[in-house]
């Protein structure tokens, strides 16, 4: 299974891929990696622009704390960490297990590093 790792100033996550469910948004993720940018904080989500356009794959408007999801429109890298909903359809690629409460400190500016994991 591969895992993406999404690194910040004070910790880090590790996402893994739902590769059963969205292979093919997986797929152009994990090969557009790394990632790094400032993030933006929406309600209880933080999302980053990415260089990577591809047809949404079974998209949806729900999410729960820990999906990390592609938003078509931005585009973008998306980890929802509370009750809020994306704006638009989102596919959820991956899903952080451990330590999502962690991105609850996080502020619009912050500084994110997305990789693959080894």
């Amino acid at each position: 299974m591969r895992k993406i790792v999404i690194k910040f100033r004070d910790f880090e996550a590790e996402a893994e891929l739902l590769e059963g469910d969205h292979p093919k948004t997986c797929d152009a993720i994990w090969r557009a990696l790394p990632f790094e940018a400032q993030i933006e904080v929406w309600k209880e989500e933080i999302y980053f622009e990415i260089p990577v356009k591809i047809k949404p794959e079974n998209p949806t408007m729900r999410t729960t704390a820990g999906d990390v999801s592609y938003w078509p429109e931005g585009p973008a890298f998306c980890v929802f960490f509370g009750r809020s909903q994306p704006i638009g359809p989102v596919v959820t690629f991956g899903v952080i297990k451990r330590g999502i409460e962690n991105f609850r400190r996080l502020k619009s500016g912050d500084h994110v590093t997305a990789v693959q994991s080894r």
